[in-house]
């Protein structure tokens, strides 16, 4: 039935983008992925959003236990379209809840930090599994909570008088760092095809105009 939904959907958008979607999807991984803990800051939320796309992390997990996570249509550019995005904030334990969840998924729970006992960015080994990397907000950092509950601990090497960069450059440089690393091992990180499909059709319903009423149309007619 999803198949038949995606070549249905597939005659309203062109051959170009289907083409597009097909070769971003090749690029995707969810062997590694970013959490955000309290981001409020729109510009920062945006620009990390932006580079999840654009480095081909599909899946972005979002804890707003004190903050709601907002965007700035400007600086995300519509990145958020093409992601899949959790969110947190059920309960007061949201940051516990999002790592249990992720635990369970078989990620190990990295916080980026750079305190003493970290990891450097350049030596930090993804042979060991799945990544799920947790970035804080600008003031205050990732909770105490995180860090009673993380696998490891992964910092990005300084060497001038300011201790850390902004979050948002923060991700880009690691997401970059460790997907170009990705990229050139054996590790198999690519998604199945069964998470192509339904991450195509979620693509399609994004791109195609009145796509509810037409699913609901669609519907109609598999009817017997």
């Amino acid at each position: 039935m999803q198949k038949d939904l995606i070549d249905f959907f597939s005659q309203y958008v062109t051959e170009q983008r289907k083409n597009q979607f097909h070769k971003v999807l090749k690029q995707r991984t969810r062997y590694i992925t970013v959490v955000l803990e309290d981001i409020y800051q729109t510009h920062n939320a945006s620009a990390v959003l932006r580079s999840c796309d654009c480095f081909g992390i599909q899946d972005v997990h979002i804890i707003e236990s004190r903050n709601k996570f907002q965007l700035n249509k400007d600086i995300a550019l519509g990145s958020g379209n093409w992601l899949t995005i959790y969110k947190y904030n059920q309960s007061e334990y949201n940051t516990l809840a999002a790592i249990n969840q992720l635990k369970k998924q078989g990620y190990r729970v990295v916080a980026t930090s750079p305190g003493a006992g970290s990891v450097e960015l350049p030596d930090f080994d993804l042979s060991k599994g799945k990544v799920a990397l947790l970035f804080g907000t600008e003031k205050d950092g990732l909770t105490k909570e995180v860090f009673r509950n993380v696998d490891e601990c992964l910092k990005i090497p300084m060497f001038g008088f300011t201790g850390s960069f902004n979050i948002s450059v923060s991700v880009a440089i690691i997401l970059y760092q460790l997907t170009m690393k990705l990229r050139e091992t054996e590790i198999i990180c690519e998604l199945s095809a069964k998470e192509m499909e339904e991450i195509e059709l979620e693509w399609l319903r994004q791109s195609v105009k009145n796509s509810r009423l037409l699913e609901k149309e669609f519907y109609k007619r598999m009817k017997p």
